[in-house]
């Protein structure tokens, strides 16, 4: 762990745009695991395979069923999983939660987690009242992961700080590829991962379009199945 911790903070350090992605897996949707220093980081689990690493933290952006699934949770717990969600999430879910709220930090053990409002501006599905969330995770390496869950591109976008950005570009209750390209152009990571792009061939034409808008770096994530 300790060579794997090097690696990390050297790339970080010394390699810019070049940074490590391998330590996040995509399972289609918003749902990521993040792999730091042994822990297991679980974001908006969703029609998981079976047999993924049990969670060590899971955060969960929104209470729709497809970020907050039941199932999926129940398949990835394990005694002292820590759930980090806003509070009607975690009234649900019981004992090992953190209830957060847009525009704070928070500290899950060696983990630093900051709050992002996540809302729709011209839409009705996100509403800024309800006061869901993005995740900007810092990892042991220092990295800076930032999960926009589902949102438009919002004027709080400005303030943000990420070396690697996760942003949905699927349209319809979401940005658009067009309005997610310009919110890489306002945050500009060093890496933008698509997400929430749509199925099958649609998904595929959205994330393309998104690396051929944006100028900085783009990985397209593979969905692991």
């Amino acid at each position: 762990m300790i060579t794997r911790y090097f690696l990390y903070l050297f790339m970080f350090v010394f390699c810019g745009g070049n940074m490590e992605t391998s330590n996040i897996h995509w399972y289609g949707q918003a749902a990521f695991r993040i792999e730091d220093n042994g822990k297991q980081i679980y974001i908006d689990p969703f029609k998981l395979p079976a047999d993924l690493p049990k969670a060590d933290i899971i955060l969960i952006t929104h209470s729709h069923f497809d970020h907050f699934s039941e199932k999926d949770i129940a398949a990835i717990k394990k005694e002292g999983t820590v759930f980090v969600s806003i509070k009607d999430v975690t009234s649900k879910i019981g004992k090992d939660t953190i209830t957060v709220v847009p525009g704070q930090d928070y500290t899950v053990g060696e983990l630093k987690i900051s709050t992002v409002p996540a809302y729709n501006q011209n839409k009705k599905f996100h509403p800024k009242g309800n006061s869901w969330v993005g995740y900007i995770i810092t990892l042991s390496s220092g990295q800076r992961i930032y999960h926009a869950g589902d949102t438009d591109l919002i004027p709080e976008m400005q303030e943000i700080k990420t070396d690697i950005a996760l942003l949905p570009c699927g349209g319809k209750y979401v940005m658009t590829p067009k309005e997610a390209a310009e919110a890489a152009g306002i945050i500009k990571p060093k890496i933008l991962i698509p997400m929430h792009c749509g199925d099958g061939e649609e998904g595929r034409k959205n994330t393309e379009e998104v690396k051929r808008l944006f100028k900085g770096e783009t990985v397209i994530k593979m969905q692991e199945r």
